[in-house]
């Protein structure tokens, strides 16, 4: 490995299995950042604050995976929209030189950001631009979020951030858990009812309306609703993001195929959600809203197409 002056990583656990790597790591080659290195470490609840004080100012950042996205709340500010809405974080970034907000001395200034939000949204963008002109911008739209955890919540977030969707479904496998859907829906939809949460029972009919639709919850946990789409599933005629991208393709996304939709995987988000990541670790882009059209294009664009490369060849 070359001097490295500059470091990053993904935390988590389990760790072994994450692809933010391959993405970050093709980031920095396509930059010319050849100090620049992107690492793992698995690192549970318990051990964040210990990992945290052990970094020097050689860090510019880090990537936050489960269970960390709540646990690193006490030790940065919430610094974007969803951040702070969400409570929820899957990305620091470190300031060497203003003190930590908790009033740790072992610590820097950590801003904490919501990238998965955005990563989702981008990545149907993509999927509409290379099929058609235009999202749906009518608030017409329902969305079917399948899953109530975590990741449902930023599902949740980005579908109000979708132009054409104005109702949001929730198939809920833990009915009464993540009480912060609804009212999640209600501050940022518009109209009188804008979420329903049902029951995986009702799956099948929410998914046949849906110009939308999330597959939030982890490994195989889906294949049922796909056997039973594919059985006696309705024709469908949305766009399907399944988070998990191993397998790839999943059964639910071959499933979706089969009955008229169009189905794309967790990669997809993954890359996009990287990429903010990237500007943000490097300096290039501060995270402020209204500097986001400043970001060289063509720079966005070739980043884009090296981390995408990258993945293809690692999945």
């Amino acid at each position: 490995m070359p001097n490295v002056n500059h470091r990053c990583a993904v935390l988590g656990k389990p760790i072994g299995h994450s692809l933010s790597p391959v993405l970050h790591n093709a980031a920095y080659r396509a930059m010319g950042l050849e100090d620049w290195f992107y690492g793992r470490h698995e690192v549970g609840e318990g051990d964040l604050k210990d990992f945290l004080r052990s970094l020097d100012p050689s860090w510019a950042g880090l990537s936050l995976t489960m269970p960390l996205k709540k646990t690193v709340q006490p030790y940065g500010e919430p610094s974007d929209m969803w951040a702070k809405e969400l409570k929820v974080a899957n990305t620091a970034i470190f300031d060497w030189t203003r003190p930590n907000r908790a009033g740790d001395a072992d610590l820097p200034h950590i801003r904490l950001y919501n990238t998965d939000v955005p990563g989702i949204r981008m990545a149907f963008e993509h999927s509409y631009r290379t099929r058609r002109p235009n999202t749906p911008a009518d608030h017409a739209g329902n969305a079917v979020i399948i899953g109530n955890g975590n990741t449902a919540t930023s599902a949740l977030a980005a579908c109000t951030a979708m132009a054409g969707i104005g109702h949001i479904t929730v198939v809920a496998r833990h009915p009464g858990r993540n009480t912060e859907l609804e009212p999640l829906a209600r501050k940022f939809l518009p109209g009188g009812h804008p979420i329903d949460i049902v029951t995986m029972d009702d799956a099948l009919d929410a998914l046949a309306g849906a110009s939308v639709a999330i597959n939030t919850i982890p490994g195989l946990a889906a294949d049922g609703i796909a056997a039973t789409l594919t059985e006696n599933g309705p024709v469908v005629h949305g766009t399907l993001l399944d988070v998990v991208y191993d397998p790839r393709p999943t059964k639910l996304m071959q499933a979706w195929r089969r009955q008229g939709g169009y189905s794309i995987g967790g990669e997809e988000m993954l890359l996009y959600q990287a990429v903010i990541q990237v500007l943000l670790m490097t300096g290039v882009w501060d995270g402020d809203p209204s500097t986001s059209d400043t970001i060289d294009m063509e720079q966005g664009e070739r980043l884009e197409h090296a981390m995408r490369a990258a993945l293809e060849e690692a999945l």
